[in-house]
């Protein structure tokens, strides 16, 4: 059957009333659901951004944590590659300061059984050698006194010094890589008492 064009397609106004109005709640309601699926779907990708958010921050404090981690054990090997021959130099500076003085008492002596020339040069030698390694011999005599790296032992008066500058060095101190081994035994100038 076809439709004549006098025929007019059925409208909402055609239906009867009751249906027209389970149409629009059920239009409202379809619309309301729409609603809540919409906001539903909003609040779950705002809770995935969020979490989105807090693991990228995990991984770079995680990251952080590794890079300081790393850091400080570069530190840490590098200390022990410069300071871990410490031991050693504290045994070692005693043997230098008895070959020092077996120079200084071959030279009082002026005997001809001992050859202060060969304890020099090995005392040299081996103060060269130290100090490829990193050891620095401190011997302050004239220089003005630092309690940090000098062990003030006696003081006395001098003419010929500024008050607090080393006079003589009793014993040679020693640092190994900038880090005091032993301080330097010194005496220290005082100014000199006028006469009254």
């Amino acid at each position: 059957m076809a439709r004549s064009s006098k025929e007019k397609p059925k409208s909402d106004s055609d239906a009867p009333s009751g249906h027209r109005n389970e149409t629009a709640e059920e239009s409202a309601q379809g619309v309301s659901e729409a609603d809540a699926g919409a906001e539903s779907e909003q609040d779950e990708t705002s809770l995935l951004r969020d979490r989105l958010v807090e693991l990228e921050d995990k991984q770079l404090r995680a990251r952080a944590e590794a890079d300081n981690i790393q850091r400080r054990a570069a530190r840490d090997v590098e200390n022990a590659r410069k300071f871990g021959v410490e031991r050693l130099i504290r045994d070692l500076v005693p043997v230098i300061d008895s070959l020092e003085r077996a120079v200084e008492m071959a030279h009082a002596a002026e005997q001809g059984g001992s050859d202060p020339d060969g304890i020099e040069l090995a005392t040299k030698l081996l103060l060269d050698t130290l100090s490829r390694h990193g050891v620095e011999r401190i011997f302050p005599e004239g220089e003005p006194f630092d309690p940090q790296c000098h062990e003030a032992v006696a003081m006395a008066e001098s003419d010929d010094c500024e008050e607090n500058s080393v006079l003589t060095v009793v014993q040679a101190g020693f640092s190994l890589n900038g880090r005091l081994v032993r301080a330097a035994k010194v005496v220290v100038s005082r100014a000199a008492k006028e006469d009254q």
